[in-house]
């Protein structure tokens, strides 16, 4: 692998985000309590303050009272703030995929991408505006018609990652405002500044649309923020993406209130290559797939399940492929792995592969940290790729770094199960070249996953499919298809517009 030694310096970043959040029309507030960083150097770029629990409350009661106001606007209307919306990040794309490569340490290539994510969810919500159906049932009473209708839903909390510090929050944000709902954001506190700055161009939005400017309210802060929107009964869905552990303690909380919850939780996602693949195609979505963004996506692939006819050819050309891949400077041209997002997690790393190797897993390339002299804080590393004899305990964990599990198997059912042999389910994938393979794949007892995929890898999913997985994944979607429906509420309604009174069913009372 390649090392690419030269690196920006911290202060020399801190100058390029203030600038950034400048355009954007923000600003970095001053004060203590939460520390921004980069990745790139480990350094520190900014302190601000966080929300006390009072601003955080005010920031709720604000969202309900512009959403009061908001419900009754027409969807189409409401689609003109987030096309203009749409239209600010668009001319802001350079600026927020800058804030993104600073913060969260992805290649420039891979932050712009994010930045288009969220523009192309803004087309996609404005169309939806007036698309917002319901549907009309046969009733068994004359004189009667029978529908459902779909209404807003209140106050949304958005809880981001920061893996995604900006597209997460657009996909739930631009369709909750087209379905009529406010929304208070509490982002990563790894992330604070591409907050800030979709904050400022989501105000200017709003301000240009006539809309109500705290239809959208941003809460900074690091757990306990987090926890004041989960525990508010006026937070109508809270809208969660992390962790497992996160997951395991949002849900009871919402639950216990009747709120609703819609989580996007840990991935361990795995592509199984059978006999028939084309190894060329399979090695550049294999490749992609677990070293993009330094395995730090919820759709890595982290396990390849492969045929044991073809398991030795396809490691060999991974490791080779592997050996080609540029670590270093995200900013700079040709870089393919960036830094991790912090040291502690090449340690969790690290821990992962010792793990590994306890269980007879052989590491075949990568595991190792680059850069150490240039950026002593900062955790730049070689993706790994590690063959193992069987899927153990530490397989079976999500570890939030790229390390990549080679599996071998005789049959697709053998491979069916291991696939499915993990508490997560979030993405998946196959190879083949075979359409009875790809149909078993994505049958009722093939993937368990919320995404199944045929000839291309487990990540880059588009926007207008519904995103999401089952298991301790969580069960939530979000973007496309009928996502839309978790920020809403239906009615059923029926008309009488007889002169009778018949009831259902029957039924004679008078």
């Amino acid at each position: 692998m390649t090392t690419i030694t030269a690196l920006p310096d911290t202060d020399a970043l801190r100058v390029r985000a203030e600038e950034a959040l400048r355009r954007c029309g923000a600003r970095v507030p001053t004060g203590e309590g939460l520390t921004a960083r980069t990745p790139l150097t480990g350094g520190t770029l900014f302190t601000l303050p966080v929300a006390t629990p009072e601003e955080a409350d005010a920031a709720v009661t604000a969202a309900e009272a512009a959403f009061r106001e908001w419900r009754t606007v027409p969807a189409p209307r409401r689609g003109a703030l987030v096309k203009r919306l749409g239209e600010l990040l668009t001319a802001h794309k350079e600026d927020l995929a800058e804030l993104v490569t600073i913060e969260a340490g992805k290649i420039h290539s891979e932050a712009l991408g994010e930045v288009q994510e969220m523009i192309d969810i803004c087309d996609f919500a404005v169309g939806l505006s007036r698309q917002l159906y319901g549907r009309t049932m046969a009733s068994e009473r004359p004189g009667h018609r029978l529908s459902e209708s779909w209404h807003p839903l209140g106050v949304v909390g958005v809880i981001s990652a920061f893996n995604f510090p900006v597209a997460v929050w657009s996909w739930n944000t631009a369709i909750a405002l087209v379905c009529g709902d406010s929304v208070v954001w509490k982002p990563s506190e790894l992330t604070p500044l591409t907050a800030l700055a979709c904050d400022a161009l989501l105000r200017q939005a709003a301000a240009d649309s006539d809309a109500p400017g705290d239809v959208h309210r941003l809460v900074l802060g690091e757990r306990e923020a987090g926890q004041r929107l989960v525990d508010d009964a006026r937070v109508a869905l809270v809208s969660a993406t992390g962790s497992v552990r996160m997951g395991r303690e949002v849900a009871p909380r919402v639950a216990a209130r009747f709120g609703r919850c819609l989580l996007e939780l840990g991935g361990n996602n795995a592509a199984v290559v059978t006999p028939s693949a084309d190894l060329d195609l399979a090695v550049r979505g294999i490749v992609f797939s677990a070293a993009g963004t330094a395995g730090q996506r919820c759709t890595t692939l982290r396990r390849l399940i492969v045929h044991e006819d073809v398991a030795d050819e396809l490691t060999e050309r991974i490791v080779h492929a592997y050996a080609s891949l540029p670590v270093g400077d995200p900013f700079r041209a040709g870089t393919l792995v960036g830094p991790l997002i912090s040291t502690a997690s090449y340690e969790g790393m690290a821990r992962a592969l010792d793990a590994a190797q306890a269980d007879g897993g052989k590491v075949l390339t990568g595991g190792d940290r680059r850069l150490r002299e240039e950026a002593p804080h900062a955790a730049y590393v070689a993706p790994a790729v590690v063959r193992m004899p069987a899927q153990t305990e530490i397989v079976r964990a999500e570890t939030f770094a790229p390390i990549l599990y080679v599996l071998t198997y005789r049959t697709l059912q053998e491979a069916i199960e291991l696939h499915n042999g993990v508490p997560q389910g979030l993405s998946s994938s196959i190879f083949t070249q075979s359409q009875r393979e790809a149909e078993r794949f994505l049958a009722a007892d093939g993937s368990d996953c919320g995404i199944a995929n045929v000839n291309i890898g487990t990540s880059g999913a588009e926007i207008g499919g519904a995103f999401g997985g089952e298991k301790e994944t969580g069960g939530g979607r979000e973007s496309g298809s009928d996502a839309w429906r978790a920020y809403m509420r239906r009615a059923t309604n029926t008309v009488n517009y007889s002169d009778e009174l018949p009831l259902a069913q029957g039924v004679n009372f008078l």
